[in-house]
Protein backbone atom coordinates (compact mmCIF):
# COMPACT_ATOMS: atom_id res chain seq x y z
CA UNK A 1 0.00 0.00 0.00
CA UNK A 2 1.43 3.26 -0.69
CA UNK A 3 2.09 6.13 1.82
CA UNK A 4 -0.64 8.04 -0.16
CA UNK A 5 -3.35 5.62 0.13
CA UNK A 6 -2.51 4.63 3.59
CA UNK A 7 -3.23 8.05 4.64
CA UNK A 8 -6.22 8.22 2.98
CA UNK A 9 -7.47 5.15 4.55
CA UNK A 10 -6.41 6.21 7.93
CA UNK A 11 -8.49 9.33 7.68
CA UNK A 12 -11.68 7.77 6.05
CA UNK A 13 -11.46 4.85 8.78
CA UNK A 14 -11.31 7.71 11.46
CA UNK A 15 -13.22 10.61 10.60
CA UNK A 16 -17.02 10.34 9.67
CA UNK A 17 -18.68 12.02 6.64
CA UNK A 18 -18.83 15.88 8.97
CA UNK A 19 -15.60 15.58 10.84
CA UNK A 20 -13.75 16.40 7.78
CA UNK A 21 -13.26 20.00 6.29
CA UNK A 22 -14.38 19.13 2.86
CA UNK A 23 -17.86 18.48 3.81
CA UNK A 24 -20.56 20.26 2.38
CA UNK A 25 -24.35 19.16 3.44
CA UNK A 26 -25.26 20.21 -0.44
CA UNK A 27 -22.66 20.86 -2.78
CA UNK A 28 -24.18 23.84 -4.35
CA UNK A 29 -21.34 25.26 -6.00
CA UNK A 30 -20.32 22.30 -8.31
CA UNK A 31 -23.84 21.71 -9.06
CA UNK A 32 -24.86 25.20 -10.40
CA UNK A 33 -21.82 24.68 -12.87
CA UNK A 34 -22.24 21.06 -14.05
CA UNK A 35 -26.32 22.63 -14.60
CA UNK A 36 -24.58 25.44 -17.07
CA UNK A 37 -23.44 22.40 -19.37
CA UNK A 38 -26.78 21.28 -20.15
CA UNK A 39 -25.47 17.30 -20.58
CA UNK A 40 -27.44 14.92 -21.64
CA UNK A 41 -28.76 12.58 -18.43
CA UNK A 42 -26.99 9.70 -20.21
CA UNK A 43 -23.93 11.68 -20.15
CA UNK A 44 -20.53 10.11 -18.38
CA UNK A 45 -19.43 11.83 -15.68
CA UNK A 46 -16.74 10.78 -13.15
CA UNK A 47 -16.14 12.42 -10.08
CA UNK A 48 -11.95 12.32 -9.29
CA UNK A 49 -11.34 11.84 -5.47
CA UNK A 50 -15.61 11.58 -4.65
CA UNK A 51 -14.36 9.87 -1.92
CA UNK A 52 -18.14 9.64 0.03
CA UNK A 53 -19.05 13.35 -0.47
CA UNK A 54 -23.00 13.91 -1.46
CA UNK A 55 -22.55 15.18 -5.07
CA UNK A 56 -23.05 11.51 -6.40
CA UNK A 57 -26.13 11.55 -4.59
CA UNK A 58 -27.12 14.96 -6.15
CA UNK A 59 -26.74 13.46 -9.78
CA UNK A 60 -28.67 10.51 -9.85
CA UNK A 61 -31.75 12.92 -8.02
CA UNK A 62 -31.43 14.93 -11.02
CA UNK A 63 -31.46 12.00 -13.41
CA UNK A 64 -27.82 11.08 -14.54
CA UNK A 65 -27.61 7.48 -15.59
CA UNK A 66 -24.18 7.06 -16.25
CA UNK A 67 -21.85 8.37 -13.20
CA UNK A 68 -18.49 7.11 -11.96
CA UNK A 69 -16.83 8.10 -8.76
CA UNK A 70 -13.05 7.54 -8.22
CA UNK A 71 -11.33 7.47 -4.82
CA UNK A 72 -7.93 6.06 -3.72
CA UNK A 73 -9.62 5.01 -0.64
CA UNK A 74 -11.62 1.52 -0.52
CA UNK A 75 -13.23 2.63 3.32
CA UNK A 76 -14.75 5.92 1.72
CA UNK A 77 -15.85 4.54 -1.52
CA UNK A 78 -17.78 2.19 0.90
CA UNK A 79 -19.14 4.04 3.54
CA UNK A 80 -20.56 6.14 0.38
CA UNK A 81 -22.13 3.05 -1.17
CA UNK A 82 -23.87 2.44 2.64
CA UNK A 83 -25.45 6.14 2.62
CA UNK A 84 -26.81 5.41 -0.94
CA UNK A 85 -28.01 2.03 -0.54
CA UNK A 86 -30.01 0.66 -3.35
CA UNK A 87 -28.97 3.22 -5.56
CA UNK A 88 -25.40 2.45 -5.19
CA UNK A 89 -25.89 -0.16 -7.93
CA UNK A 90 -26.46 3.17 -10.34
CA UNK A 91 -23.00 4.44 -10.21
CA UNK A 92 -19.88 2.89 -11.00
CA UNK A 93 -17.00 2.63 -7.91
CA UNK A 94 -13.59 2.81 -8.54
CA UNK A 95 -10.82 2.16 -6.23
CA UNK A 96 -7.25 4.15 -7.66
CA UNK A 97 -5.07 6.47 -7.00
CA UNK A 98 -5.66 8.86 -10.29
CA UNK A 99 -2.27 9.51 -11.06
CA UNK A 100 -2.72 5.57 -11.67
CA UNK A 101 -6.08 5.72 -13.64
CA UNK A 102 -6.23 4.20 -17.32
CA UNK A 103 -9.95 4.23 -17.62
CA UNK A 104 -11.53 2.52 -20.92
CA UNK A 105 -13.86 5.16 -21.92
CA UNK A 106 -14.07 8.99 -22.36
CA UNK A 107 -16.31 11.13 -19.94
CA UNK A 108 -18.24 13.57 -20.49
CA UNK A 109 -17.26 15.77 -17.87
CA UNK A 110 -14.64 15.65 -15.31
CA UNK A 111 -15.10 16.66 -11.89
CA UNK A 112 -12.24 17.38 -9.06
CA UNK A 113 -13.09 19.17 -5.84
CA UNK A 114 -9.77 19.02 -4.00
CA UNK A 115 -7.56 16.31 -5.49
CA UNK A 116 -5.61 17.84 -7.87
CA UNK A 117 -4.02 20.48 -5.53
CA UNK A 118 -2.50 17.50 -3.20
CA UNK A 119 -0.41 16.39 -6.71
CA UNK A 120 2.57 19.18 -5.80
CA UNK A 121 5.41 17.82 -7.82
CA UNK A 122 5.56 18.82 -11.89
CA UNK A 123 5.59 15.49 -12.98
CA UNK A 124 2.20 14.09 -11.56
CA UNK A 125 0.86 17.04 -12.76
CA UNK A 126 2.01 16.72 -16.19
CA UNK A 127 0.75 13.18 -16.18
CA UNK A 128 -2.63 14.89 -14.94
CA UNK A 129 -3.01 17.11 -17.56
CA UNK A 130 -2.12 14.35 -20.35
CA UNK A 131 -4.45 11.79 -18.58
CA UNK A 132 -7.60 14.43 -18.64
CA UNK A 133 -7.33 15.74 -21.85
CA UNK A 134 -6.96 11.98 -23.30
CA UNK A 135 -9.77 10.77 -21.44
CA UNK A 136 -12.12 13.66 -21.77
CA UNK A 137 -14.33 13.57 -25.17
CA UNK A 138 -13.85 16.22 -27.74
CA UNK A 139 -15.57 19.53 -26.07
CA UNK A 140 -15.76 17.50 -23.07
CA UNK A 141 -16.18 20.06 -19.63
CA UNK A 142 -13.82 19.77 -16.29
CA UNK A 143 -14.89 21.51 -13.34
CA UNK A 144 -11.54 21.50 -11.39
CA UNK A 145 -11.08 23.52 -7.45
CA UNK A 146 -8.35 23.95 -5.81
CA UNK A 147 -7.50 25.89 -2.70
CA UNK A 148 -6.40 29.62 -3.53
CA UNK A 149 -3.45 31.14 -2.70
CA UNK A 150 -5.52 32.70 0.48
CA UNK A 151 -6.54 29.22 1.40
CA UNK A 152 -4.41 26.55 3.79
CA UNK A 153 -1.56 25.40 2.81
CA UNK A 154 -2.32 22.07 4.00
CA UNK A 155 -5.25 19.83 4.35
CA UNK A 156 -5.33 16.60 6.78
CA UNK A 157 -2.19 16.80 7.65
CA UNK A 158 -0.38 17.27 3.68
CA UNK A 159 1.21 19.42 1.88
CA UNK A 160 -1.08 20.83 -1.00
CA UNK A 161 -0.27 23.27 -4.35
CA UNK A 162 -2.54 26.47 -3.88
CA UNK A 163 -3.57 28.37 -6.81
CA UNK A 164 -5.25 31.79 -8.32
CA UNK A 165 -7.73 32.46 -10.84
CA UNK A 166 -4.86 33.07 -13.48
CA UNK A 167 -2.66 30.28 -12.20
CA UNK A 168 -4.73 27.27 -12.28
CA UNK A 169 -5.94 28.11 -16.06
CA UNK A 170 -2.70 28.82 -17.13
CA UNK A 171 -1.34 25.87 -15.93
CA UNK A 172 -4.41 24.05 -18.19
CA UNK A 173 -3.85 26.41 -21.20
CA UNK A 174 -2.19 23.86 -23.61
CA UNK A 175 -5.06 21.42 -23.52
CA UNK A 176 -8.04 23.40 -22.26
CA UNK A 177 -10.19 26.43 -22.71
CA UNK A 178 -11.29 28.18 -19.61
CA UNK A 179 -14.90 29.11 -19.56
CA UNK A 180 -14.92 30.84 -15.98
CA UNK A 181 -12.52 30.81 -12.70
CA UNK A 182 -14.34 32.38 -9.26
CA UNK A 183 -12.99 32.45 -6.12
CA UNK A 184 -15.12 30.50 -3.55
CA UNK A 185 -15.00 30.24 0.30
CA UNK A 186 -16.28 27.29 2.16
CA UNK A 187 -17.22 27.07 5.63
CA UNK A 188 -16.17 24.05 7.29
CA UNK A 189 -18.13 21.85 10.44
CA UNK A 190 -15.69 23.52 12.43
CA UNK A 191 -17.07 26.94 11.39
CA UNK A 192 -13.59 28.19 10.04
CA UNK A 193 -13.14 29.57 6.36
CA UNK A 194 -11.57 28.36 3.37
CA UNK A 195 -10.73 30.16 -0.03
CA UNK A 196 -11.26 27.66 -2.94
CA UNK A 197 -10.28 28.38 -6.66
CA UNK A 198 -12.94 26.91 -9.40
CA UNK A 199 -12.53 26.86 -12.58
CA UNK A 200 -14.30 25.23 -15.43
CA UNK A 201 -12.95 24.03 -19.18
CA UNK A 202 -13.60 22.80 -22.41
CA UNK A 203 -11.35 20.58 -23.47
CA UNK A 204 -9.75 21.17 -26.75
CA UNK A 205 -9.55 18.80 -29.95
CA UNK A 206 -5.96 16.65 -29.45
CA UNK A 207 -2.67 17.85 -30.26
CA UNK A 208 -1.99 15.51 -33.92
Amino acid sequence: MSDRKQHWEEVYKTKQLTEVSWYEPIPETSLSIIKLFRLPKNAAIIDIGGGDSLLVDYLLMLGYTNVTVLDISSKAIERAKERLGANASQVKWIVKDVIDFNPGQKYDLWHDRATFHFLINKEEQGKYLEMVHRYLGPDGYMVLSTFSEEGPEKCSGLPVQQYSENSLPNLFARYFEKIRCFTKMHITPFHTIQSFVFCSFRNKPAIS
